[in-house]
Parts: C-alpha cells; sequence; structure tokens
C-alpha cells in the first residue's frame, strides 16, 4: 500500500513485481552514469580545451561513441525481453477468474466454480469502517489462494477499462468484445488494492481493485461460504 510522501514503488508482492524492480533499479542506474558522463563533457568543453579539433574529430571517438551506445542498448534490452517473456508466461495456473470492467465497477468469475461470482462495488466514503481507505475498498474483494499461480482474463462490458495492481505487477487492458490474459503469483498474505487505469468516464476513479491473498484452507472456507450464500 501506498504511503504519504512515498518517492519509490510499492513494495512487491509478487515474483514478477520483484523483477519489473529490480530491472528498474537497472534501467534507472544506467541512466545515472549516462547523465553524469554527459553533464561531465558539458562542463569539460565548457571550461577546458576538450573541443580542440583533433580530438573531437577523431576516428576514435567517433568508433567509440557509435559503439558505447550499442552496448547500452543491449544491457538493457536484454533483461527487458526476459521480463517480457515472464509476463507472458502462462504455465498450469491453479485458478481462473474472469474478471469485467462496467461502468464503473468489477464483476468476477471464478471460472473453476459453478456460480461463484460477485460483483465488486466501491465503498462510498461515508460508509467506510476505521482502517479504510477511502476510493480503495470495495465491498467485495477478489479473494486468490497463497503462492498459487492465479491466471486473470480481462474483458469489459461496455468501454476501455484496465485491471491494475501496481504491487503484484500487473496491468491489462479490458476490451469489449475481446479477452485478454495476465497472471500472477502473491508471495506473501494481505491485501493489494488497484484501480481502473484506463480513462472510462465519469466515474473512472470510483471502480477500485481488491485483491486479498489468504492461505489456501482459508480460501477453500471462503469459497464454500460464498457458494452457500449465493
Amino acid at each position: 500500500m501506498a504511503h504519504p510522501s512515498q518517492l519509490g514503488f510499492q513494495d512487491a508482492a509478487s515474483p514478477l513485481m520483484e523483477e519489473l524492480l529490480h530491472f528498474h533499479d537497472h534501467a534507472l542506474m544506467i541512466v545515472f552514469l549516462i547523465s553524469t558522463f554527459v553533464l561531465y563533457i558539458i562542463v569539460a568543453m565548457v571550461t577546458t580545451k576538450l573541443t580542440d579539433k583533433y580530438l573531437v574529430d577523431s576516428q576514435e571517438i567517433e568508433i567509440i561513441w557509435t559503439v558505447l551506445p550499442a552496448v547500452i542498448l543491449i544491457m538493457i534490452a536484454l533483461p527487458s525481453l526476459r521480463i517480457l517473456y515472464l509476463m507472458d508466461e502462462i504455465n498450469d495456473p491453479h485458478l481462473t477468474i474472469k474478471a469485467v470492467g462496467h461502468q464503473w465497477y468489477w464483476s468476477y468469475e471464478y471460472t473453476d466454480y459453478e456460480d461463484l461470482g460477485f460483483d465488486s462495488y466501491m465503498i462510498p466514503t461515508q460508509d467506510l469502517e476505521t482502517g479504510q481507505f477511502r476510493l480503495l475498498e470495495a465491498d467485495h474483494r477478489m479473494v486468490v489462494p497463497l503462492e498459487s499461480p492465479i491466471r486473470v482474463l480481462v474483458s469489459a462490458e461496455d468501454v476501455l477499462h484496465s485491471w491494475a495492481v501496481p504491487s503484484l505487477g500487473v496491468k491489462m487492458d479490458a476490451v469489449p468484445g475481446r479477452l485478454n490474459q495476465t497472471a500472477f503469483i502473491t508471495a506473501r498474505p494481505g491485501v493489494f488494492y488497484g484501480q481502473c487505469s484506463e480513462i472510462c468516464g465519469a466515474n473512472h476513479s470510483f471502480m477500485p481493485i481488491v485483491v486479498e491473498s489468504v492461505p489456501l484452507d482459508y480460501f477453500e472456507d471462503w469459497s464454500f461460504t460464498v457458494l452457500q450464500d449465493s
């Protein structure tokens, strides 16, 4: 969960988000080194005779500023392609959930269970209880088992939406008439919040996503209770 004055990302709650954080730090360090080097060259050109034509126009310098950017691009591209492959890989999911975006709420269908589904609406500010977060709490949470591969099928009923949970490293567009899929594994128990990341209308900011990760035994009890109540 984000907190006031936070500068970095939320704490990772899935292996995928940990990989994304590592790649972010890797790329940011490369950008920092490039910026420092360029700043040094600018200062040196202003304060010294670095602009000497025999230095600036030399063949060695041209080779360096041709080869070095290519090496930097490779250093960024290789880990980037690896993470893109991991994000697209879905192997033997233990549970499949269909998330459908509406104006302006989400509905969830647990496709491995018969008749297990519900709508998830934002809790109005006046109905919040102590400790709940404004604009982020939902009346029904998407409950998933801990440390289990979860596949989420994402679609929309009316306009474009986007199902996104930052701490899980998940963001998938919900397109009417199309079924997109994403996957994640929760590495720790807890409640993880997200919001629709597509400008989908007047109440765009009022359709939160709440994912609760619980042990398998608790999940089975929860699913049985929901089925009994439906």
